[in-house]
């Protein structure tokens, strides 16, 4: 998992995605897990790391293939794998991939163009400790006033202008959509 987000965007993989070509990064490494000898334990990942993990498949339009044990979902997994404003990222039909497209160290900024013509982003911290992260309008290629959707959350961020910041937990991820503000 660690890795899934230099191979994809060191690779510019986003260029072979989309209807009919899916990038595929494996399966969803949430609930509980079975090895090759049919045991289950929990998956290594934390919550925040979870996130993560369904983030970046759905913002590079992956499968959404679930590896758990479906018997034994308990009610964080089954929210990750519920939330349909997550989803409907993931399954957008215009279905071109999302990519990489501001890193600092430990700091990524994914964004992935949506069939609204909004924009999914997604704020990565792959560092140690809570940090803001930012994604200016610069980086994901749009300009004025947008509306911000948080859409773990599935609530109204407000309207921001030129960049849009929060603080991003350790191994954590904020998912927004960011529409065009309609003029007043």
């Amino acid at each position: 998992f660690k890795d899934g987000f230099d191979v994809y965007a060191d690779h510019d993989l986003h260029r072979f995605g989309g209807p009919g070509a899916w990038n595929d990064p494996d399966y969803l490494l949430l609930g509980y897990l079975s090895n090759w000898k049919g045991a289950t334990a929990p998956t290594p990942l934390t919550p925040n790391e979870q996130y993560a993990h369904v983030l970046l498949w759905s913002l590079v339009a992956a499968p959404l293939i679930f590896s758990g044990d479906v018997t034994r979902l308990d009610p964080f997994t089954l929210s990750l794998l519920t939330n349909d404003e997550v989803i409907d990222v993931d399954q957008d039909p215009l279905g071109k991939p999302g990519r990489r497209v501001w890193k600092q160290g430990p700091l990524e900024v994914w964004a992935r163009e949506l069939e609204d013509g909004s924009k999914a982003v997604g704020l990565f911290n792959r560092g140690e400790g809570t940090v803001e992260v930012a994604a200016t309008w610069a980086d994901l290629g749009v300009s004025g006033k947008q509306t911000v959707r948080d859409l773990w959350r599935q609530k109204q961020a407000g309207v921001f202008d030129g960049q849009y910041k929060a603080p991003v937990g350790r191994h954590g991820v904020v998912m927004v959509k960011l529409s065009r503000a309609d003029s007043p």
